[in-house]
């Protein structure tokens, strides 16, 4: 959420365009961007999680490419986190919640590809891009591989995605965002480290005797984020810890620690009310979760085993959807 400027390669001249801005026009090229170009070509890494914004970037582009009469090229990569039907978690978002962290209605963790979530958003939406849109398919990659699968070297998509390890719990862990909780940036594990100054993590871990963290390992930590929410400041909270990367089901997993939490500080809890991602009449979970479900579940005190039952048909019916767009055996 820091907006960044456009610039010209200092070697080349070559103008450069930002497509994250100061607010949510930024993030549509406009058509005089494309200098006369006949083609746009996307390039970009999805980490496989529906509030990971490059795949709504790589959407919105085409959109405006297709306006403009341009032909488009996808150069598909792997999703980090594997393909298969048992791997998605979650359901889509909620008509009339769609942002910038789910701009169309597709599961949190949604075990497609880039090119895979932009034809099926394009289909869904009414756009006709038969002829106009070409997908340069990844060579060898199957929907079990995970990124570890693949023999490729983990380059990090963004500042605090450093590890496939990030990338894993990172569908259940951006949740935190969308609270008064610190996510872990700030630090050298973000989304592995949580918690607070008011949270004491070995009393969280007693709450979560009972639950299930499939592919995880759970520690209470002391942890001291040096920027963002709360910065210098030393806050109580959990590590995660991955042991079985294809066992891991993070949502399932921040579910049961985000209803562990709110009963157990229920007076010092809090969502985040501030700006987020363009958008200012919603709390920012609300937008994560893709709508107001989870925030009204977790104050009810629901327990995470009704939170996920909540989600099952919403999660059958999107991989019903996603099946005819698939490109990898």
């Amino acid at each position: 959420m820091e907006g960044v400027g456009s610039g010209v390669d200092s070697d080349e001249a070559i103008p450069v365009y930002s497509l994250y801005g100061e607010d949510f026009d930024s993030l549509r090229p406009t058509h005089s961007m494309f200098h006369d170009a006949e083609w746009l070509v996307v390039d970009l890494q999805d980490v496989g999680a529906r509030y990971y914004t490059y795949v709504w970037t790589a959407l919105m582009a085409v959109e405006e490419a297709l306006k403009a009469h341009l032909k488009v090229l996808i150069l598909d990569r792997p999703n980090p986190l594997g393909g298969e039907d048992g791997s998605v978690e979650g359901a889509g978002v909620e008509r009339g919640q769609e942002s910038f962290v789910g701009y169309h209605d597709v599961a949190v963790r949604h075990g497609m590809t880039l090119a895979e979530i932009v034809t099926m958003s394009l289909h869904e939406r009414g756009v006709r891009f038969e002829d106009a849109v070409t997908v340069l398919e990844c060579a060898g990659w199957r929907r079990e591989d995970l990124f570890s699968d693949t023999g490729l070297p983990w380059v990090l998509p963004s500042p605090n995605m450093p590890t496939l390890e990030t990338a894993l719990v990172y569908p259940g862990q951006c949740l935190w965002e969308g609270t008064n909780l610190s996510e872990g940036r700030g630090t050298t594990r973000p989304f592995e480290l949580f918690g607070a100054p008011f949270v004491d993590g070995a009393g969280w871990m007693a709450a979560l005797r009972a639950e299930d963290f499939p592919g995880l390992g759970l520690r209470a930590v002391h942890f001291k984020p040096t920027f963002q929410k709360h910065g210098g400041r030393s806050c109580g909270g959990i590590q995660l810890h991955v042991r079985a990367a294809r066992e891991v089901r993070s949502l399932k997993s921040t579910w049961a620690l985000l209803a562990a939490c709110w009963k157990q500080w229920p007076e010092s809890c809090g969502w985040r009310t501030e700006r987020y991602e363009f958008v200012e009449d919603r709390p920012a979970i609300d937008l994560l979760a893709g709508g107001a479900w989870l925030r009204e579940m977790v104050e009810d005190g629901a327990s995470a085993a009704e939170i996920e039952s909540s989600q099952e048909a919403g999660r059958a019916m999107f991989i019903a959807r996603r099946g005819r767009f698939l490109r990898y055996a």
